[in-house]
């Protein structure tokens, strides 16, 4: 790896838009990623936890071994994908979603149509996720091309075995461009947000943290969370609240009878607020979908999974108010990465099967625990 005495990255704040009030996402210029020097790691490694969200362009050439290696940046240590090998589950509901490129495992191939070769990958076809497949009560057929949801708010991670990542990296390789779509909350308010058409969306998690009242932050900063075990199969028979923040509550979830073996020292009890390794700030950090249980201070243990997934819905709804919402307008080369610990997100929109979509996303199973409030 070259060295270099002065890094000649820059960065420069991204402004939200007229009507946002999101703080966070920066654009890096300047960069050669398949050749970084180590100022350049401590540019690139200030700047995502400093901005949470930082996005190169015109990267349309980084090899999948570069994109590896700069995700690598803020954990190098990791060397295994997010997921380990949970995908190869048919039952877990990401499995239709990636394929993992034969020459870097790290690097999955998401999108959307026929793809003929890439990658070492033949004949396959991509299925971008769409909410009707998740959502309770998804949109109608008729008013779907033109309007869309929040698919499912999230943290990339197993929360079952492995660690969360501490980062993920997207490449832009083929983007379909469209109108914009409005994306409807359809939760009783009358929220709505205008998005590019299959735009990834992003909330700060620390924004999230600083809306709540002093008494839900000692409650945040106190409490842990129990995630299911094999959450991704256990909330195959589930379906979300029209927001994509967490889970309708209708006895739906798989016993423990019908997942694999459960080892209950794999199962990942999280702090709820996660902190910056850079900054100090604290992330109200939980994925909404697959949490099962809350352990208050005094140990008190919170079970009835309706009043969990109501308490955790209280706490996050404020953090993904439509002038929160970062969503990304991807244009071809575009490389993001976002703080995996700081962030949640979401992919929006719906394709037609001849719009065809690629992308490159890389993220690696941390190396160490999570930063509790406490670190």
């Amino acid at each position: 790896m070259p060295h270099s005495t002065a890094s000649k990255i820059t960065t420069h704040k991204i402004q939200a838009p007229e009507g946002f009030t999101y703080d966070f996402g920066a654009e890096l210029r300047g960069a050669d990623l398949e050749n970084f020097t180590d100022a350049d790691r401590e540019v690139i490694k200030k700047a995502l936890y400093e901005n949470q969200v930082i996005l190169f362009k015109n990267q349309q050439s980084l090899s999948p071994k570069a994109q590896y290696e700069v995700t690598r940046i803020f954990d190098p240590a990791a060397t295994g994908y997010g997921h380990g090998k949970t995908l190869d589950a048919k039952r877990s509901i990401l499995h239709p979603d990636l394929k993992t490129i034969p020459h870097q495992p790290q690097v999955q191939v998401i999108g959307n149509g026929k793809v003929a070769s890439f990658e070492g990958l033949e004949n396959i076809t991509l299925k971008h996720p769409h909410h009707k497949t998740f959502h309770k009560e998804p949109i109608s057929e008729e008013d779907d091309r033109e309007n869309t949801r929040f698919y499912r708010w999230h943290i990339d991670a197993a929360l079952y075995d492995l660690d969360p990542p501490k980062a993920t990296s997207l490449l832009a390789v083929k983007v379909p461009k469209t109108q914009y779509q409005t994306l409807r909350y359809d939760d009783g308010t009358d929220d709505e947000v205008k998005v590019p058409r299959g735009s990834t969306a992003f909330v700060s998690s620390y924004k999230m943290f600083d809306l709540l009242s002093e008494e839900d932050k000692e409650f945040a900063r106190t409490t842990k969370v129990q995630y299911a075990p094999h959450p991704y199969i256990w909330m195959s028979g589930a379906r979300s609240r029209s927001t994509g923040l967490g889970m309708e509550s209708e006895g739906l979830e798989l016993d423990y009878s019908q997942l694999p073996p459960i080892d209950e020292s794999k199962i990942k009890v999280l702090p709820m607020c996660w902190k910056n390794p850079v900054t100090g700030q604290l992330a109200l950090q939980i994925h909404p979908s697959a949490v099962q249980k809350l352990i208050k201070a005094d140990g008190t243990v919170i079970d009835d999974l309706k009043e969990v997934r109501e308490i955790c819905y209280r706490l996050q709804r404020p953090g993904i108010a439509p002038g929160l919402v970062y969503a990304i307008d991807w244009e071809e080369g575009d490389f993001a990465i976002f703080n995996n610990h700081g962030v949640l997100h979401t992919v929006t929109g719906s394709f037609l099967p001849e719009e065809v979509r690629i992308f490159r996303q890389c993220n690696m199973a941390a190396s160490t625990p999570v930063l509790g409030p406490e670190a």
